[in-house]
């Protein structure tokens, strides 16, 4: 279904890209040159009655789009990320706030899910829990209390390619926290009865995952897509393989993929850098130093895209959720940058926010001038060799054919109608969610350390925002044309 309303919706933007007129919003003017956009989608799928207003009309009504901002000198005076390379092969990187009296340190990982084998699919987040129940120095107890004591906060992640640990404590505690992290990334116990135990708290994760449709809805997008493909396996496993991992599992996990070349120690705050480059050096000193990387394993078994679906019925739940994408791009992949623009042209909405019709994204607008959906979110998401970019939405079973349509409809769009004022909107967008993400400590030690495993530097806020900005309408059509455009989907 999902590919012939694509190709419908290609076929509509094509015939559409040539025609000039703003969209009125009077009803009775919608026959006019001014309506024709909206006459042949509303004559598709839409209501005669609900018509949003024009998103060209509205937005160069005062001659400018939104305000555009291509002096970023101001982020040149932004703190440095400074990187050491240790003798083993472990990389510490650091970004210090002068005055901050708090710090986050973390180790990130190159290594998740996807580096697992189908019968031990589930091991990387196995061992993320097991990492809290004590070492060989700390049992679980003083563990949590010298967290408590010292008023800090331990946690951990794992994804499809990293795995994190990180700890965010006061200035004077770094040291602290450092040998704690030190402590159960090199001598965790692993006890058998604590493995064992472990196994029901999983499974009882594992349970409440299953009650969030969207998580649920994005595991079986990855295994439809990637299937086959180590990619489409899930992060927590399936739960026979949950009931079967053992210690063994776990520490030829540790072997082989806790190793010191894959590994970033950052940190942010209330740090120096050469201070943790020192602790590093006298805490970290018992990781292997194989030279594997994961790059060369995913060389081995990459990720393969597949178009195809997965429909699941459910007369219980009262609304159909829904996502529908195409292959993105990796990381390094040049392409990656416009793929965010273009992620935020579409944008998100939710009924229960509103200003719905008076959005900037075409597709807000649409979805909720003609009520077609509770909530749609563009999603792009990126992997070391491939990526999904598509739609996620929520809405009536019995408008899922319109919803779809007119999703399609406007990623189809983008191949062939983009204005320039949607473009700048996108960009401006996206440059200021990158820095209100960056507000505090642990956000700033994660994109260090995600950026150091994916892009083997800190790209520096001048240069990203350079390279948002230089993200045109042209090189929209360009790169839409290159994942979208007869491209299959998942």
């Amino acid at each position: 279904m999902a590919g012939r309303l694509l190709a419908a919706a290609a076929r509509t933007a094509r015939q559409l890209s040539s025609k000039v007129g703003a969209v009125t919003a009077n009803p009775s003017a919608r026959g006019g040159d001014g309506g024709a956009l909206w006459g042949v989608c509303s004559h598709r799928c839409f209501s005669a009655d609900a018509v949003a207003v024009s998103a060209d009309e509205r937005f160069t009504r005062y001659n400018s789009a939104v305000p555009v901002a291509h002096d970023h000198g101001s982020l040149l005076t932004t703190p440095a990320t400074k990187v050491t390379r240790l003798p083993n092969g472990l990389r510490v990187a650091t970004e210090t706030a002068p005055f901050a009296q708090t710090a986050t340190i973390g180790v990130w990982i190159d290594a998740g899910s996807r580096f697992e084998t189908a019968a031990t699919n589930g091991t990387a987040h196995f061992l993320e829990h097991m990492a809290f129940k004590g070492t060989k120095n700390r049992s679980m107890r003083q563990l949590e209390e010298e967290i408590e004591n010292m008023g800090g906060h331990l946690n951990a992640y794992t994804s499809r390619e990293q795995t994190t640990y990180y700890a965010k404590v006061l200035k004077k505690d770094v040291q602290v926290a450092v040998d704690i992290l030190a402590d159960i990334l090199q001598n965790s116990s692993l006890d058998e009865r604590s493995i064992e135990r472990e196994r029901g708290v999983i499974l009882r994760e594992m349970e409440e995952v299953e009650g969030q449709v969207e998580e649920v809805l994005f595991d079986h997008l990855h295994a439809t897509a990637f299937q086959h493909s180590p990619l489409g396996r899930t992060i927590l496993g399936p739960a026979s393989n949950i009931n079967s991992i053992s210690r063994a599992h776990l520490l030829d996990y540790i072997s082989t993929h806790y190793t010191a070349p894959r590994m970033v120690i950052a940190g942010s705050g209330g740090v120096e850098h050469e201070q943790l480059v020192e602790l590093v050096k006298n805490s970290f000193k018992s990781l292997s130093e194989d030279k594997t990387t994961a790059a060369d394993l995913i060389v081995k078994d990459p990720a393969v895209f597949t178009g195809s679906e997965v429909r699941i019925r459910d007369d219980d739940m009262p609304l159909c959720h829904f996502a529908v994408a195409v292959k993105g791009a990796a990381w390094t992949d040049p392409d990656s940058i416009p793929l965010m623009v273009m992620q935020s042209m579409l944008g998100a909405w939710n009924k229960n926010a509103g200003a719905g019709k008076h959005m900037g994204s075409e597709l807000a607008q649409k979805v909720a001038a003609n009520d077609l959906a509770e909530s749609v979110m563009a999603f792009n998401t990126n992997y070391s060799d491939a990526g999904l970019f598509g739609v996620y939405a929520v809405g009536q079973p019995d408008k899922l054919d319109d919803l779809a349509y007119c999703i399609m409809h406007e990623v189809a769009r983008m191949i062939y109608r983009v204005s320039d004022g949607d473009v700048i909107r996108a960009r401006n967008q996206l440059k200021s969610g990158c820095l209100l993400h960056l507000d505090g400590t642990s956000p700033i030690a994660e994109d260090i350390g995600r950026q150091m495993l994916t892009y083997g530097r800190r790209l520096p806020l001048a240069e990203l925002f350079a390279r948002i900005d230089a993200v045109d309408a042209d090189t929209v059509k360009r790169v839409a044309e290159r994942f979208i455009f007869d491209k299959d989907l998942a």
